[in-house]
């Protein structure tokens, strides 16, 4: 098993940024991508950024891209998701999930992810 903590969420102004955590224990995922996903209320969860263990490969959802950056810690075997320009449409929890297998094909599909966090509030104020 594998258990992902998100940490990091909280209140911010439009404009603001933030940088949310997802601290990865147990069983070694180090051979997979890991991503970050999104639900608004009343929305369905979606797709925001990836990134393939060794940090060469990440990839954006258009919403995000030019205003956040995925970054890991393989030491730490943490992801990060610094989101700057935050706008209050970012407004959404924010999980985290691991792939066990590497899968670039699928990397923004949430079929393609085995574990996922709890997930962290975002919220954005205009």
């Amino acid at each position: 098993q594998v258990q992902l903590v998100e940490s990091g969420g909280g209140l911010v102004q439009a404009g603001g940024s933030l940088r949310l955590s997802c601290a990865a224990s147990g069983r070694t995922v180090s051979t997979g991508a890991m991503g970050w996903f999104r639900q608004a209320p009343g929305k369905e969860r979606e797709f925001v950024a990836a990134i393939r263990r060794s940090g060469g490969f990440t990839y954006y959802a258009d919403s995000v891209k030019g205003r956040s950056t995925i970054s890991r810690d393989n030491a730490k075997n943490t992801v990060y998701l610094q989101m700057n320009s935050l706008k209050p449409e970012d407004t959404a929890v924010y999980y985290c999930a691991a792939q066990l297998v590497l899968n670039i094909v699928s990397i923004a599909s949430q079929k393609s992810y085995d574990y996922w966090g709890q997930g962290t509030q975002v919220t954005v104020s205009s």
